[in-house]
């Protein structure tokens, strides 16, 4: 289950910079990457292994989420998300949020766009619901500050990391009812991803640990220690690892839930940020490496 390193790939002006999330597009088999020290979006083209394009004027970019064909991006700097097109790398559309939008997700046959918003000079955190091309909005309030989110495999949950009191705030599709509030027994809820076919939500935490919840009533199943405070957390469906970026030192760690081993890859320093392209690759934004450091998941 070990992770092994299978290439780079530069980054114009990446070295000393700073990222964010990045998200694979399985449509146009592209890979984009928040560059937020830059204000900019990179694009990878996953099978040619190489860097294609930079794409300026996204201030503070946060982090893309992807979903058939479909870019959405959350700009800090701005407080608004862009909806991109994967293929032409266009943007279609912008639409404003409130201050600071970090997580989000992208659900396409809805039409849907949501970003979680931390708020600026003492504004409430929001959750923020946008139609896409009716421009629909919904606003709910929150109870703390937002980390990411992740919905279910039918889009009628979402799923959103807060980070203090430490839970999973869970709300209905398409309109953010229902709002329910699972507590995770470790602090600093951060890093999010759900195993769809065993209904199980993986949370890593800022004191260095990875919660195992079920997907349907909250009950936390397993708790496992890893190497620091964690950052971009995904799970490979192919694999069954979860695998958890730790910008100190410079880590992943990769726990299989079904048994509890645990590998831990050294990548480099501030590589907190990732992007997996399922099914046999992670993709480890790593200032160090000046761009990307690609790791083989098999």
């Amino acid at each position: 289950m070990s992770l092994k390193t299978v290439g780079t790939i530069a980054i114009p002006n990446a070295e000393g910079s700073e990222f964010d999330h990045g998200a694979f597009d399985a449509k146009s088999r592209r890979v984009f990457i928040a560059h937020t020290a830059r204000d900019r979006v990179e694009v990878i083209d996953h099978d040619a292994s190489r860097h294609l394009a930079t794409l300026p004027g996204f201030p503070g970019v946060a982090g893309a989420v992807a979903d058939d064909g479909q870019i959405l991006i959350t700009n800090r700097g701005s407080a608004s998300i862009a909806l991109l097109d994967a293929g032409t790398l266009e943007t279609r559309a912008t639409y404003k949020t409130g201050g600071r939008p970090n997580g989000a997700v992208i659900v396409a046959r809805l039409g849907l766009g949501i970003a979680a918003c931390i708020g600026v000079d003492g504004e409430t955190p929001t959750l923020q619901l946008y139609g896409l091309s009716d421009r629909r909005h919904v606003s709910i309030n929150l109870p703390g500050r937002p980390r990411w989110c992740v919905t279910d495999a039918a889009a009628e949950r979402i799923f959103l990391c807060i980070r203090e009191p430490s839970m999973v705030l869970v709300a209905r599709l398409p309109d953010l009812g229902e709002v329910t509030q699972w507590m995770v027994p470790s602090s600093g809820a951060h890093g999010l991803d759900i195993d769809h076919s065993r209904g199980r939500l993986y949370v890593a935490c800022d004191d260095a640990t990875l919660v195992e919840m079920s997907s349907t009533s909250g009950e936390v199943t397993n708790v496992w220690p890893i190497g620091g405070p964690p950052d971009v957390t995904f799970f490979n469906p192919a694999t069954g690892l979860v695998h958890v970026a730790i910008g100190e030192p410079g880590l992943v760690d990769s726990i299989d839930p079904r048994n509890g081993h645990t590998t831990r890859t050294v990548t480099g320093a501030g590589a907190h940020t990732t992007a997996l392209v399922a099914p046999d690759r992670l993709y480890v934004i790593s200032p160090a490496h000046g761009g990307i450091l690609v790791l083989s998941d098999t």
